[in-house]
C-alpha cells in the first residue's frame, strides 16, 4: 500500500506544480489559490487511499453446511443378569414386592391416603418405619401381616382385594 501511495502522491504533487508553474509564478498566486491547489492534492492522495483498500478488501466466504454425522452414545446400559438362576432380572418389578396388587392398589392412593394407611399400621402396630407414603419391604410387611391378622390375606392376590384392606385402613 505504502510504495502506492508515496507513487501516486509524488505524481499527483509533481503534476500539480508543473501545472502550476506554466500557467503563472508561483508568487503571485494569492492564498485562495494555494489552498485550493492543497485541497486538490488531499482529496487525489485520500482517493488513491481509499480505492487501494477497497481493491484489497474480500468478501467473507459464504458460509458452507455440513451434513451432521451420527455418533455412538458414550454410554453402555449395564447388562442384566438372571438373579441366583431364578430367571427373575434385578430390578425388574415383576417379581418383586412393587409388582404386587398390593403395591399397584397402594401407589394409585394420592400421597395422604399412603400416609393414612401407614400412620394406622403403626397405630396397629404393623409398622415401624417412616411415614413417607412409599411403598417399600416395610409397607409391604406390614400390609401382609395385617391382611393375614384379620383374615383377608387371601384377598391380596389381586388388586380388587388390596384395595379393600386399604380402605378398611383408611375409613
Amino acid at each position: 500500500m505504502l510504495p502506492t501511495l508515496k507513487t501516486s502522491a509524488i505524481a499527483a504533487v509533481a503534476a500539480l506544480s508543473l501545472a502550476a508553474t506554466s500557467a503563472a509564478p508561483a508568487h503571485a498566486w494569492g492564498k485562495n489559490e494555494q489552498n485550493f491547489l492543497k485541497g486538490v492534492a488531499a482529496a487525489v492522495i485520500v482517493g488513491t487511499i481509499i480505492k487501494n483498500s477497497q481493491a484489497r478488501a474480500q468478501p467473507a466466504p459464504a458460509p458452507v453446511y455440513q451434513q451432521p454425522r451420527y455418533q455412538e452414545p458414550a454410554y453402555q446400559p449395564a447388562p442384566r443378569h438372571p438373579h441366583r438362576g431364578e430367571g427373575r432380572v434385578i430390578g425388574s418389578t415383576q417379581n418383586s414386592i412393587y409388582g404386587t396388587p398390593a403395591a399397584q392398589a397402594f401407589n394409585s392412593y394420592g400421597s395422604r391416603e399412603r400416609r393414612a394407611i401407614q400412620s394406622q399400621l403403626r397405630a396397629y402396630g404393623y409398622y415401624s418405619g417412616g411415614i413417607d407414603g412409599s411403598f417399600g419391604p416395610g409397607t409391604y410387611r406390614a400390609v401382609i401381616a395385617y391382611a393375614r391378622d384379620t383374615g383377608g390375606e387371601g384377598r391380596l392376590g389381586d388388586r380388587g382385594g388390596a384395595y379393600g384392606i386399604f380402605d378398611s385402613l383408611i375409613y
